[in-house]
Formats: structure tokens, C-alpha cells, sequence
């Protein structure tokens, strides 16, 4: 049975993993804490990026002749696959431990089999510890691997009546630069960022990450339908990061980008057959900070698994709203959200929350249909309201 120590040695295990994020995509980002056979922590470590040492092995280096007969506590369990790295879990069993706690199972058919090892060579091996809060920092490669497309997380900022801009279509500056620059760190944990054909006429939108040290550029994505928003020029195109236009297959253009051409739909681009692409070229996590028509486009595709609004405390009364017709015409098809998350942000409220599956009762109503897999997005946990700034991983 886990201990208070336990539970403590994993969440620390659970805040090195997020050090992670941003720079081991395609790879999960892991955490290791291992203790000495007294109890003492000799040795920490996360996996630093796709290719280099997991966190396995960087915390055995750390911890050297006392890990033997100690304890691993990892946010993942050890991998059993040999690739670029060796497998954890033969280094686990190298090094002496004697016991190895994990919080999430394996689901990658490659490398899984990591438990099986370790119990064979007669480590003692336990499992789901803090599950829930390290699903949630890896939800993105979770996503990936079990339905086999990226994780999507819708990002927009608006006032507290819900406008992204005002009648005139003026919406520089909504919210605050505290907030903008919060939006940084989101780029500089997704693999691609989004916007669509209305962002990129209306904003000339860079879409790069700025103010973050040594942070990888994530792919720019502009969702062009009938290619004639992404003009030669634009901010887009230049060599800050990689980027890519998605337009219909009846489209003809020509670009200094890399073009891609999708079946079109009755609205513009099919989304999953965009996710599908970028799933293809190893893209894990998605930023969505496309205008209210893209953001519809994919809530009724049932591909956003998470939503962080930023708003500001500003009304306009008029004005586009944060979100189009996504297809709900009555109350009770409304999507419902999981607040998991409330953060004053300089003068504004950055809210983080959860789409709800239908399945899910929530106080006697239903949710509204969502039309995603009918699984519970990876990593839900209780709401947490705070008002200091967020720690920086």
C-alpha cells in the first residue's frame, strides 16, 4: 500500500515530467524519483528531449551505488523497447532496484512490457499511484497513441461577455500583455499552432514563440481553405518556424510554404482528416487559436480536449463571440465543460477546463453530445482556484 512518502516521491516525479513538455514531442514526457533502501531520495531526473536519455536513466546517474536496493517511483511505466535509447526497464534491473512504482500503464504496443520484465527479474512493481494528476501531464501523447490523433487545446481570449473583438473588428489588445505572454508558454508546449483563413486577414498573425529561452518552434498551421488568405508577405511565411497551409484539394496556389490539400466539407477543411495529417508527421499536441469559425469547426468535430480562455474584465455588448455554430440548437445539446482551473493572470482570469462526454451525469442533466471518441479527455482533476501566477516549468 502506498505510503504518504510514496505519494510524495511521485509527485515530484509528476513536476519533473512537466519540465518536459514542449521538447520531447513525439515522445512522452516522463518524470523518475528514486529513493535509497532507507528512504532517502539519491536521484532525479525527467526526459529532456526525443532521443536523450529517458528519466530512468538520467536519475540512476544521479543516484549511483545507492540506488541499489531502492525504490524507482516514474510517472510512466518503464519502457521495454529498444530504439534510440536502451529499454528503462533492463536499466532498472541493472542498477539494483528493488522496487518500482509507476502511475500510468504503457499503451504504446512498442514499448510496453516494462512491468513484465521487471516482475521476471524479481522486482516488486506496483502501479497507479497519482494516476490521474500524471495523465494530466502527459495528456498529449496519451491522446496521441490511443485515438491516434493529436491533442487539441482551444485557446482564445475575450471579455467576460464573451467578445474577441469589438463591433468595428478591433480586438488588439483584449486582454493583457500578462495574458499574452502567457500564451508563449502554450506555443512553447505544442507541437503545431492553428489558425484559419479570418485570423490570418484580419491579424497577419506570427504565430512563433517569443520570450521563452531555448524553447522549440512549434509547426504554424494556417487553415486556408480556398487559399487566398495567406498572401506572399505575410508574417507567417517567414523562416522564424516551419510552416503549413492546409487548402482544399481543388485548390491551386503557390506559396513559399508547404502546402497541403484536404477534402473539403459543406464549412471548409475536414478536420480530422487534418489532424491526420499532422498525427503523420509526428505532431502530438495542437494549439487552436483560430477565430470562432475554426474553433466550431472543431468542437463539432469533437476534436478539442482542452480549453483555456483568458478573459478580460472589459465589456463590449457587440461584436464576434468566441464561438460559431458548432451545430448545438437547443440547451441541452450545449457542450458542457469541467472547470479544472482558475488563475488570475495579471488584471484578467485564464480559465482551464475539460469538455464533458455526454455519458457523463453531470448533477442530474446530461451533457451535451460530444462527438469525440466518448472518452473522458486523459488527465482530469479536481478544480483548483488560485489567485497567484502560475509557477514557470
Amino acid at each position: 500500500m502506498a505510503t504518504a512518502a510514496d505519494a510524495y516521491a511521485m509527485r515530484r516525479a509528476i513536476e519533473l515530467a512537466a519540465r518536459g513538455l514542449g521538447s520531447t514531442s513525439p515522445n512522452p514526457v516522463v518524470g523518475c524519483v528514486i529513493l535509497d533502501a532507507s528512504g532517502e531520495r539519491v536521484g532525479e531526473g525527467y526526459h529532456q528531449r526525443a532521443g536523450g536519455p529517458h528519466a530512468e536513466v538520467h536519475a540512476l546517474r544521479r543516484a549511483g551505488v545507492p540506488a541499489c536496493g531502492g525504490t524507482a517511483f516514474v510517472t510512466l511505466e518503464p519502457c521495454n523497447h529498444t530504439g534510440r535509447t536502451g529499454p528503462c526497464s533492463q536499466a532498472l534491473i541493472d542498477a539494483g532496484i528493488a522496487r518500482v512504482v509507476y502511475a500510468v500503464s504503457d499503451p504504446n504496443l512498442q514499448a510496453t512490457g516494462g512491468a513484465e520484465a521487471l516482475r521476471a527479474a524479481g522486482v516488486q512493481v506496483e502501479h497507479g499511484l497519482l494516476a490521474e494528476e500524471a495523465e494530466a501531464v502527459n495528456a498529449a501523447w496519451l491522446t496521441s497513441v490511443r485515438l491516434g490523433r493529436p491533442y487539441v487545446v482551444w485557446k482564445y481570449a475575450a471579455t467576460l461577455d464573451g467578445r474577441i473583438a469589438a463591433a468595428d473588428g478591433s480586438s488588439r489588445w483584449i486582454t493583457s500583455a500578462e495574458s499574452r505572454a502567457d500564451v508563449h508558454r502554450l506555443r512553447a508546449e505544442a507541437d503545431a499552432v492553428v489558425v484559419g483563413s479570418g485570423t490570418a486577414r484580419a491579424d497577419d498573425p506570427h504565430l512563433a514563440v517569443r520570450g521563452i529561452a531555448g524553447a522549440a518552434q512549434p509547426l504554424r498551421v494556417v487553415v486556408d481553405t480556398n487559399g487566398t488568405a495567406v498572401k506572399p508577405g505575410a508574417r507567417v511565411l517567414d523562416d522564424a518556424a516551419p510552416t503549413l497551409v492546409a487548402v482544399a484539394e481543388d485548390v491551386e496556389c503557390d506559396l513559399p510554404a508547404e502546402v497541403v490539400r484536404l477534402p473539403r466539407t459543406a464549412k471548409g477543411i475536414d478536420i480530422p482528416a487534418l489532424l491526420a495529417v499532422l498525427h503523420e508527421r509526428n505532431v502530438r499536441s495542437v494549439l487552436l487559436e483560430g477565430g470562432p469559425t475554426l474553433a466550431a469547426a472543431f468542437v463539432a468535430a469533437g476534436a478539442v480536449d482542452k480549453v483555456v480562455g483568458y478573459l478580460a474584465p472589459a465589456f463590449l455588448g457587440g461584436g464576434p463571440s468566441a464561438l460559431a455554430d458548432a451545430g448545438i440548437t437547443s440547451i441541452t445539446e450545449a457542450l458542457r465543460l469541467d472547470i479544472t482551473e482558475a488563475v488570475r493572470i495579471g488584471p484578467d482570469l485564464r480559465i482551464t477546463a475539460h469538455p464533458i462526454p455526454a455519458s457523463v451525469d453531470t448533477g442530474g442533466a446530461l451533457s451535451g453530445p460530444w462527438r469525440g471518441s466518448g472518452d473522458r479527455p486523459p488527465g482530469k482533476h479536481s478544480p483548483a482556484v488560485s489567485t497567484e501566477a502560475p509557477k514557470e516549468h
